[in-house]
């Protein structure tokens, strides 16, 4: 179309007319646009500074946590985590509570039995089908095939999965630091099948030969959270460090687990003849792990043990008996039973973690 115009202008004889005004334009927009100032680019909106992700986690750990090493705080811990009402039907619990409810109730200490059981097509069947578990490690309290709702309850709890339990409420509380004791009746093989199953917990796991404990003492617990190494396992089994499961009778010291059957065993000796409580090694310290349950757990007996008798055991036996130190883990049934004196285990251990 421009093309034909400008034909038609050529034929006219006022094409040259044309020229000349286009170019009168043309010079005089050059003109305008090198008189006006020149154009500033748009200001870059405004940068806000803060503290590097790093430096906000150290931070919120040392509001939590303090000054105090692993060595120097204390846990409520729950004897037999995994017998209890919640997570399978078991007919003798020492908890009320699932593992995660015990953790979101302030737990930070579990005690798990590991088993390895076979697969049973008998049980499968004699079951009519509610027992046809693979071959895997399981938390049972004794044989895993003997008494159902005794010594193993349905649905069988698997290790991986209680851990992965253990992990997942890691992973929403950045804060919090969890210790598992087990009670090992499992080769080294069969708890890294299971231990390598459950997401996440590389990641987390606290290695105190790694760390060089030995060497140079326990780290601070806002340490450890800072970098996110938050979860210690302990095993009463020496051949799986290499897993990153530590041997309790290297790192810990421990009193005899029973109060007895009337409850009125207060003494507190060592659960091993060859590591007192008072043991002392240079440059280290062991963490001590405190037993308070009966031979046979009940809520009532639990509900006269859990309060003063308690507290005044700490005091007056245990933490003499080991020579001035104070209970890291203090471990017992029915951990939300306690007498009428107004102490409850929750509340002895943060008035351990409140002393000096």
């Amino acid at each position: 179309m421009i093309g034909m115009n400008m034909l038609r202008l050529r034929r006219s004889g006022r094409y040259p007319l044309v020229c000349l005004l286009l170019m009168a334009l043309l010079g005089t927009a050059t003109a305008a646009a090198a008189s006006a100032p020149a154009r500033t680019p748009a200001a870059a909106p405004p940068t806000t500074v803060t503290a590097p992700a790093g430096s906000r986690a150290a931070e919120a750990a040392a509001a939590r946590w303090g000054e105090r090493r692993l060595d120097e705080a204390a846990f409520l811990t729950t004897h037999n985590a995994f017998t209890n009402y919640e997570d399978s039907r078991w007919s003798s619990v020492n908890q009320s509570e699932s593992v995660r409810h015990q953790l979101d109730h302030g737990v930070r200490g579990l005690s798990l039995d590991t088993h390895w059981y076979e697969r049973s097509t008998w049980l499968c069947v004699i079951s009519f089908g509610s027992d046809c578990y693979p071959s895997d490690v399981y938390l049972c309290h004794g044989d895993c095939k003997t008494f159902a709702g005794a010594t193993y309850a349905l649905p069988r709890q698997s290790f991986h999965g209680t851990m992965q339990t253990v992990v997942d409420f890691l992973a929403s509380h950045p804060q919090e630091v969890v210790t598992v004791f087990l009670e090992d009746y499992v080769s080294a093989e069969q708890l890294q099948q299971s231990l390598g199953r459950v997401r996440g917990l590389p990641e987390l796991l606290f290695r105190p030969d790694e760390w060089g404990v030995r060497q140079h003492g326990w780290p601070k617990v806002a340490d450890m959270v800072t970098a996110g190494k938050r979860l210690l396992i302990l095993s009463d089994r020496s051949d799986r460090e290499h897993l990153g499961v530590m041997y309790d009778r290297s790192w810990t010291v421990s009193n005899y687990w029973s109060l007895g059957d009337m409850g009125n065993d207060l003494a507190c000796v060592s659960r091993w003849a060859d590591v007192p409580l008072d043991r002392r090694e240079p440059g280290f310290r062991r963490l001590f792990t405190m037993s308070h349950h009966r031979n046979v757990p009940t809520v009532l007996t639990a509900a006269l043990d859990n309060g003063s008798k308690l507290r005044n055991r700490i005091a007056g036996q245990c933490r003499e008996a080991a020579g001035g130190r104070t209970p890291n883990f203090v471990s017992v049934d029915f951990h939300r039973l306690s007498d009428s004196s107004g102490h409850t285990p929750a509340s002895i251990v943060a008035e351990l973690n409140a002393g000096p």
